[in-house]
């Protein structure tokens, strides 16, 4: 059976599209079918050009399928892809042999329960981010974990993340950076007018849940990944939870994400011994 692989790039930069030209053609010149939009028929694999934005727009479209991401980052620090933008022709190779490792990361499920009764939903891969839906008004809210009423503010919003997302705005909220293998949901207020106002981090059994207080001069609006929204009015409960589906991202290094934090970050490492030098080795 022949394999088809989805294309996903940025399509307001040119040097991406180029990219994915790039793929397209290598792809053919080895008898793989490849398509810019899934449609209807079975998807095997997507190559993704982009930084993260691009990459959780391709885990939407590929969402259901099972299909694996391989990101070629073409942005700025673009956590989520395992290669680099000099990388194409080996992204190419890895996608048609099937060279790599497949890592499978949580989803945050949501659900809004509104005031008169109606329920909205969605899901992200990195983070759910409850925002006021006017920026010269602040948000009322009151959060708590798995039922229990924990601390109410006002903020300019909250983050929770998964691990995953704990290196994009939940980390330039403030949050602490947690490895991709932990299990583990993360709140980040934004902003906050109380003396409690730290970042929070449970196990995968718990959830949080943010209530919109009616004396909150804004409204709020869940956004997922920075792509979909939905308004949370005064008086909504939203429910964050980790989900059950799950992205699958393609591996092609086995380097720890230790390495991967320093290199996108650009951390200095400058007088760290390591263990063989500190026995004198």
């Amino acid at each position: 059976m022949n394999r088809r692989i989805l294309i996903v790039s940025n399509p307001f930069r040119p040097e991406t599209l180029e990219a994915a030209e790039v793929a397209r053609v290598a792809l053919a010149e080895r008898g793989i079918e490849s398509c810019t939009e899934k449609g209807d028929g079975r998807i095997d694999a997507a190559i993704v050009f982009g930084g993260d934005g691009t990459m959780l727009r391709a885990a939407r479209e590929v969402h259901g399928t099972g299909a694996p991401l391989l990101g070629v980052n073409m942005g700025h620090v673009g956590f989520l892809a395992q290669l680099e933008r000099e990388d194409v022709s080996r992204a190419v190779d890895k996608l048609a042999t099937g060279e790599y490792e497949v890592d499978e990361r949580r989803t945050v499920e949501v659900i809004v329960r509104q005031p008169e009764g109606t329920v909205d939903s969605g899901w992200a891969l990195n983070e759910a981010t409850v925002e006021r839906s006017e920026l010269l008004r602040t948000l009322d809210v009151a959060v708590g974990v798995d039922g229990r009423a924990l601390s109410s503010f006002g903020c300019d919003g909250i983050v929770i993340s998964t691990a995953t997302g704990s290196t994009a705005h939940a980390f330039s909220g403030g949050g602490p950076v947690v490895w991709p293998d932990v299990d583990a949901l993360l709140l980040v207020p934004l902003a906050a007018h109380a003396l409690f106002s730290r970042p929070l981090v449970v196990g995968p059994a718990s959830w949080f849940t943010v209530e919109v207080l009616e004396r909150s001069s804004a409204e709020a609006l869940v956004v997922l990944d920075g792509a979909h929204t939905i308004v949370a009015k005064r008086g909504a409960r939203i429910e964050v939870r980790l989900g059950s589906d799950k992205v699958r991202l393609a591996r092609t290094s086995d380097a720890p994400f230790t390495e991967r934090l320093v290199r996108k970050f650009g951390l200095d490492t400058e007088g760290w011994r390591g263990a063989n030098r500190a026995s004198g080795a």
